[in-house]
Parts: structure tokens; sequence; C-alpha cells
């Protein structure tokens, strides 16, 4: 099964979330999935890839031009695919995964989670995604989701992410999900 993986490059974060990452990607590949992130050095996406590449996971990393410019481009990787735009990264990371989740991160963390959120809304997948609100990080966000529900921003709930508190309730779910898919 193909794991995709949203989260932080910043490397100036706390270190208990580069461990958790880190243990998400060794369950990753230890587990048989594979790894789908996006293909960039820093932060927890290092961790979530070193975590795959320490069990010989199978890595595939989706990078856009601009970050390969920067000179951010991932060596873990067992397959890289370029892609021109964001844009193009975000549609290529959908099509390929099975299943996502989001680990704390920043404005490209949220870009992606809410573009995999409204394109089920409108039908275009039916994939699940969880979101690990690993130490509160994401309790703000979750209270203005249920505001935009309540009041009718959001009329009608066709598509629930699953919100977890921690990477072994990620693991947990991610566990039987591949045996239901299986």
């Amino acid at each position: 099964m193909n794991i995709a993986v949203y989260c932080s490059s910043s490397n100036h974060i706390p270190e208990s979330y580069k461990d958790s990452a880190y243990a998400l990607g060794q369950w990753i590949a230890d587990s048989g999935n594979a790894l789908i992130f996006g293909g960039a050095t820093g932060g927890l996406m290092t961790s979530v890839s070193e975590g795959a590449s320490a069990s010989g996971g199978k890595i595939t990393g989706i990078i856009p031009q601009a970050v390969i410019k920067m000179n951010r481009q991932s060596a873990l990787c067992t397959e890289l695919i370029t892609v021109e735009t964001m844009s193009d990264r975000k549609a290529t990371m959908k099509e390929l995964a099975d299943v996502f989740v989001v680990l704390p991160g920043s404005y490209g963390t949220l870009d992606e989670m809410f573009d995999v959120i409204a394109a089920a809304i409108v039908g275009e997948h039916k994939k699940q995604l969880i979101v690990v609100n690993e130490n509160g990080f994401y309790d703000d966000l979750i209270r203005q989701i249920e505001r935009m529900i309540y009041e009718k921003f959001i009329p009608v709930v066709n598509y629930k992410p699953l919100i977890v508190n921690s990477i072994s309730e990620c693991i947990q779910f991610l566990k039987n999900f591949c045996l239901i898919k299986i």
C-alpha cells in the first residue's frame, strides 16, 4: 500500500516530532508498505524518509523543480519523480497514494491536507486521510473546522478525516486499514 505523508520540512522544530516521523517511516517500511512523500530534505521529511530507509523500505519522492533548485532533494528516495510545480506534486501524490497521513507542518502541509479534503468532498476520491494531532498541534484548526460545520460553511459532511493524537494511534489505524484493503 502507498502511504503518502505530508509534513514539515523545517529543521527548527522539537525533536519529539522528528522521532514520531521516524517511527512512522520505519513502520511503513517494516510493514511492507511504501512511503510517498515530497522528496525534499529537512525536518519531518528527512525523519520519515530516514525511518523508511533504515528498514529498507520503498520511498517515492515527488519533488518540484523549485525545490530541486533550492538543493533540497532527498538522497534517500528509491524512486524520485520530478514535477514542474507544487500543484503537480499534490496531484501526483494524490494519484499514487492509497491513504494519506498528515503530521505537524506549516503552510505546505495545510495546503496538501485541504487539497485532499476538497477533492474528496467533490467526489474525486474516497481515500482516507489521517491527521496526527500530536501534542495538540492541530487543536485550533480542529476548532475552526467544527465552527465551519456548526455555522453551515461546510453544509454537508460527506468526507471526514480521521484525527488521532499520536503516531501509535496512527499506526494502529494503518495496521487495520491495510488488513482491510488486502
